[in-house]
């Protein structure tokens, strides 16, 4: 689970990214999930975008894709939508150390 200053770290770095997933009336099929699953293992943070014809809201869309990759939803805006998950063997982002309670 991501703390809200990971969280606004990720936004930071997802505002220079490319958006390299893109849905669109077809819905979330086999293969945009394969395309998720192999940016998430390449870049670690992807930016989606729902298309204007696609019967998915952005939020949809997102939070369908996060728990079918196993990733977490970033962020939500307009048509638009960042997920992030970590590369176990390969990590490339260094997220900002949760604080102990």
């Amino acid at each position: 689970m991501l703390t809200s200053k990971q969280r606004a770290y990720l936004r930071g770095l997802a505002a220079a990214e490319d958006t390299i997933v893109i849905i669109g009336k077809g819905g979330i099929t086999e293969n945009i999930i394969i395309q998720m699953n192999d940016a998430l293992k390449a870049r670690e943070l992807v930016k989606g975008r729902v298309l204007e014809n696609s019967l998915l809201t952005a939020r949809e869309a997102a939070d369908a894709l996060s728990e079918t990759c196993r990733a977490e939803v970033v962020q939500v805006i307009g048509s638009k939508f960042v997920l992030y998950k970590r590369n176990e063997q390969k990590p490339k982002l260094e997220l900002p150390k949760a604080k102990k309670k």
